[in-house]
């Protein structure tokens, strides 16, 4: 029998667990693509946010940041108005403040991949939890995280937030050590 990690119950979320979660990304559009959907998921299930996934890679143009830095008033509205997301001002403005945030990184340090990972030295950290509830919520580097993002004008990058990308992006590896992604994952890095 496979173990895989608890959180993984429904389709999505198990294929997102066995894929992805975890996996080193260093690609600036899915870096962008995970800022947006951690933070779309504060309050939310993160079941919620996979579900509507494919909402947002139509709703924000495959997360090209040069694209949705340049939504308007008038496509916040349209935004508003599409259930394939999560229709909150706050999380859909920040999407767009966030992509210009990207672009400013990207022009003044060359990528996002290279700032986000300059939190973790630019290895995954390899955690050895073995229950979920062992697993903390934030860490002293999302918090460090979560103070450059917002002096850069990111938003809804809260210390939880930026742990959970952190996760998500595998900056670290925080699969309990019996699930069978554990050691892939470590492999992966």
């Amino acid at each position: 029998m496979t173990h895989r990690c608890e959180w993984a119950k429904i389709e999505e979320a198990v294929a997102y667990h066995d894929e992805e979660w975890g996996v080193p990304v260093h690609d600036d559009r899915h870096l962008f693509e995970m800022i947006t959907l951690e933070g779309a998921q504060a309050g939310l299930s993160w079941d919620t946010i996979l579900r509507k996934r494919d909402g947002y890679r139509r709703a924000f143009c495959d997360f090209d940041p040069e694209r949705v830095a340049k939504f308007d008033d008038a496509k916040v509205e349209a935004l508003l108005q599409d259930a394939s997301i999560v229709r909150n001002r706050l999380k859909v403005t920040s999407t767009i403040d966030n992509a210009r945030a990207v672009l400013e990184v990207q022009r003044e340090l060359g990528s996002l991949d290279e700032y986000l990972w300059s939190f973790v030295d630019g290895a995954p950290i390899r955690n050895r939890f073995r229950k979920l509830t062992d697993v903390p919520a934030e860490t002293d580097a999302s918090r460090v995280m979560s103070r450059a993002l917002r002096k850069r004008g990111f938003r809804f990058v809260g210390p939880t937030i930026c742990y959970a990308l952190m996760q998500a992006v595998g900056m670290v590896n925080d699969h309990v050590v019996d699930c069978f992604r554990y050691d892939q994952v470590g492999q992966e890095a």
